[in-house]
This record gives structure tokens, C-alpha cells and sequence, in this order.
């Protein structure tokens, strides 16, 4: 009961944090404006948009299982990063140790998208891009594209499956891994409540 009552204080006291950085950049950006400085006023505006993007990304964290088959995340290893461009999150997050490695990364606005979504999309590129090691799949209803690297130390290959999601790219790599275990992983995040909250 009292590490919920903590928990509940931090999150109050995060959320109130946030609360005032919202309104002292909606201020600053309202004064900026009205002052007639319009470059300091979308400064002030883009601080409260990438604020808001990590905010959503601490939401998504969330969602992501605690485990992926027998993998336990690596909770010290959870990120929430605003991108360079002022535009969306980078959300990160692992599982396992060691040469049996798992890591999510989910990246809002990825500049990534419009070539993985024209790969997926047309039969011609996605046959001139294909190396026999790429392969389209589709994942609780999504496409994606899933990749076959193989290691040099004689391990099981690595995996790589990118999957666009509404304007966000989910990439998971999986080291010494399978096809099999790379699409279960990837069946094993909550796709349609991710979309719902980054869209």
C-alpha cells in the first residue's frame, strides 16, 4: 500500500511538472508571438510538442510486455528520447542479456518510413530490394519487413523486423534468433493500443 501511495505522489508530481513546462512554453510562445518574434514563438511551441511526444512515449513504455518468451526486459535500459527534428520519440526498450539480445525501438516520425512503406507496397521495388534475405510478413494485420542478417561468429543469424504503424516505425532486432521467435515477439506487442496512442 505504500509503494502505490509513492507511485501515486511521483506520478502526480511528474504529471504537474509537465503541466507547468506545458504552460510556461505556451506562454513564452504566446508572448513571443504578440511581441512579434514569431521564430522564438515556434521555439516555445515545438518545446511543448517534443515534450508532449515523450510523454506519449512514457505511455507506450507501458503497453510493451514485461517479457518476450522467456527474455525479461531490462527495465534500467527503457528510453524516451524527443527526436533531432523537434518531430516525435525514439522509445527503446530491451530484453535479455548477453548474445540472446532483444531490443524494441519505436520511432515517431521515422524519416524511415516512406522507403519501408514503397518497399511494402510495391511488388517491383520489393523484388529489385530483395536479396533472398528480405521478406514481407504481415503481423496482426500490419506489413512489415523482416530481415535474415547472419552472424560471422557461426551463432544462429540476427533478425530485424520493421514494421510501419499509422507514423511510426516499430523495429525490433533480435540476436541469435529465429524466424519463428522474431514473429512471436513481434506478436507480442499490443500494435492497434501502440497506434492508437502515437497517431
Amino acid at each position: 500500500m505504500k509503494k502505490l501511495f509513492i507511485l501515486s505522489i511521483m506520478i502526480a508530481t511528474a504529471a504537474a511538472s509537465y503541466a507547468q513546462d506545458f504552460k510556461k512554453d505556451v506562454a513564452a510562445a504566446k508572448t513571443a508571438y504578440n511581441a512579434g518574434k514569431l521564430e522564438d514563438a515556434h521555439f516555445a511551441l515545438q518545446q511543448t510538442l517534443v515534450q508532449m511526444d515523450i510523454t506519449i512515449g512514457k505511455e507506450v513504455l507501458k503497453l510493451l510486455p514485461e517479457k518476450m518468451d522467456t527474455l525479461k526486459v531490462n527495465a534500467t535500459e527503457d528510453n524516451v528520447n524527443g527526436n533531432v527534428s523537434f518531430v516525435g520519440a525514439t522509445i527503446h526498450r530491451s530484453y535479455g542479456m548477453g548474445p540472446k539480445k532483444t531490443e524494441v525501438e519505436i520511432v515517431n516520425n521515422s524519416p524511415l518510413l516512406g522507403t519501408l512503406n514503397a518497399f511494402l507496397t510495391s511488388p517491383f521495388l520489393a523484388k529489385m530490394g530483395g536479396d533472398g534475405n528480405s521478406k514481407v510478413l504481415k503481423v496482426q494485420g500490419y506489413k512489415g519487413r523482416l530481415t535474415k542478417e547472419q552472424n560471422m561468429d557461426g551463432n544462429a543469424p540476427s533478425y530485424k523486423f520493421e514494421i510501419p504503424l499509422s507514423n511510426a516505425l516499430i523495429t525490433i532486432d533480435a540476436a541469435n534468433s529465429s524466424e519463428s521467435e522474431i514473429v512471436a515477439f513481434a506478436n507480442s506487442l499490443p500494435m492497434d493500443k501502440i497506434a492508437k496512442l502515437i497517431q
